[in-house]
């Protein structure tokens, strides 16, 4: 693990990579969610989870968190923090792809990124958040259309934030090389009940197997 310091604009984030275990396939620079942080236990839980197929991770605070706000920054200033991250973390991707993306507003702001045409060889979703838990008519959907990057998006089947006919109906409109992956039974935090018959942990090794999969094939593997 590499402690790293990111200038964004006059002010700088705390960013960490996490080398995988054995070679690198890819660099994943991941966002957090609203309410979390780079170290938060979703964060690391996921983070474990891919190092272990060889994606190497960087983790980093958005500018509201190193400020201990609780108020997220304007999406202007979320998007310039993870263009600057995903700019710092190129001189530890190598030849390997690099993959921007994160956990629900971490996921949305990569993706917001991505419809600008920004440089990067996939995005990863990790519990996007396709709309407001209550309010399934506020869709978060109007950029998706202009993603041309190929997406892993991955969703519990019970996420509140995530209605799946919803999602199906959107990405009816996206034209990219749109992978949805459904994790049955996960919630947004990607917490299944016991009644499940699955654990927790068995969600993390479906979203690495899943990654996994899909970063052979961006690299030309599978």
């Amino acid at each position: 693990m590499s402690e790293l310091s990111v200038d964004v604009g006059a002010d700088s984030v705390s960013a960490t990579y996490d080398a995988p275990e054995g070679d690198q396939h890819s660099l994943f620079v991941a966002a957090h969610g609203a309410g979390g942080n780079m170290n938060d236990r979703g964060m690391l839980a996921v983070t474990n989870a891919l190092k272990r197929v060889g994606v190497g991770v960087v983790r980093f605070n958005f500018l509201y968190t190193e400020k201990k706000s609780g108020r997220p920054d304007p999406m202007p200033k979320l998007m310039e923090c993870v263009r600057a991250v995903v700019e710092r973390a190129r001189s530890v991707a190598g030849a390997a792809p690099l993959l921007i993306g994160g956990r629900s507003m971490g996921g949305r702001v990569a993706s917001m990124l991505a419809a600008t045409g920004f440089d990067a060889d996939g995005l990863l979703l990790l519990a996007y958040p396709l709309h407001p838990a209550g309010a399934p008519e506020k869709l978060r959907d109007a950029h998706l259309p202009d993603i041309t990057m190929p997406v892993l998006c991955l969703n519990g089947t019970r996420d509140a934030l995530c209605r799946r006919d919803l999602m199906e109906d959107a990405l009816r409109r996206v034209r990219t090389r749109w992978t949805m992956h459904w994790l049955e039974g996960a919630d947004h935090s990607f917490h299944v009940l016991k009644s499940s018959g699955r654990t927790d942990a068995e969600v993390l090794d479906d979203i690495a197997v899943a990654t996994q999969r899909w970063c052979a094939g961006l690299a030309g593997r599978g």
